[in-house]
């Protein structure tokens, strides 16, 4: 059976690559602030990173601003990553960074959006309202979901390091009591989890938690997170089960195709030489 996660394997064989390049069109990048400008910015970044790209993440904030337009330009994006899919015979997973979170028949309809409507294979989600409200997501298991558990700002401690007490077992933070629940949610082999880099111990004990599991791992470069360090704590025994992301150190290079070379190239020997 094709999984989110078989078809993710497939592309990150293809292009022996664990980036995800953001998608995060700021207004401070663009040559003016408008959707067709977030689009060029983005459609530029596409054709530039996609040889390299295990996948593309765009984020729904910075084309939302923009109002309807700017929905039309994110479809207009998503559209572009599928021709590039066709031009490299390889399909490019598109991960839609929208961390939705509410009750069931809302959600229903975001996945509705999300996958239907703009084309997304996976999406980020809030799994604070429980299993009902992840489900809509997950029916389809060609669908992806990627749940935030550790995430890389620094206000995360406020609520994801909080301690959970648990019937007959040891109280633990609520980051891991997540990722224990991903793990049980993941029946359709779709599920993974959202764990920052800055965090290089915690991703190591999410990894300790969740072996399995896939990691979208975002907070390298101007957050802070070390690239080498996060590999070496959340990569699975066969070198696979983590995506880098990395927008800005892209998107603002000389030379974005060049700069998701290198980083493609570095990731592929921390993988290598973990291996050996």
């Amino acid at each position: 059976m094709e999984t989110f996660f078989s078809l993710l394997e497939r592309r990150v064989d293809d292009c022996s690559s664990l980036l995800c390049v953001g998608l995060d069109p700021h207004v401070d990048d663009l040559q003016s602030p408008t959707a067709d400008a977030a689009r060029e910015h983005c459609l530029r970044l596409v054709k530039a990173a996609a040889p390299y790209a295990a996948a593309f993440k765009p984020n729904t904030a910075f084309f939302e601003r923009f109002g309807p337009q700017g929905w039309t330009a994110l479809k207009q994006v998503i559209d572009a990553i599928r021709q590039e899919s066709q031009r490299l015979g390889s399909h490019v997973p598109v991960i839609l960074d929208a961390k939705r979170g509410d009750i069931a028949s809302t959600a229903e309809a975001y996945a509705a959006s999300a996958f239907d409507s703009l084309g997304a294979d996976a999406i980020t989600l809030s799994p604070y309202l429980g299993r009902d409200s992840i489900e809509p997501f997950i029916q389809d298991p060609e669908h992806g979901a990627f749940l935030l558990c550790k995430t890389s700002n620094a206000g995360a401690q406020d609520l994801q390091d909080l301690k959970v007490e648990r019937p007959g077992k040891q109280p633990v933070p609520l980051y891991l009591h997540v990722a224990e629940m991903a793990r049980g949610w993941n029946v359709r082999g779709n599920v993974g989890l959202v764990v920052g880099a800055t965090y290089p111990a915690t991703l190591a004990e999410v990894r300790a938690a969740a072996p399995e599991l896939w990691f979208l791992v975002p907070g390298v470069g101007v957050q802070g997170g070390d690239l080498d360090a996060a590999l070496q704590a959340g990569l699975r025994q066969d070198g696979m089960g983590v995506l880098i992301n990395v927008a800005r150190g892209i998107a603002r290079a000389l030379d974005p195709g060049s700069a998701a070379a290198s980083l493609r190239d570095h990731m592929l020997g921390i993988r290598r030489a973990m291996q050996k």
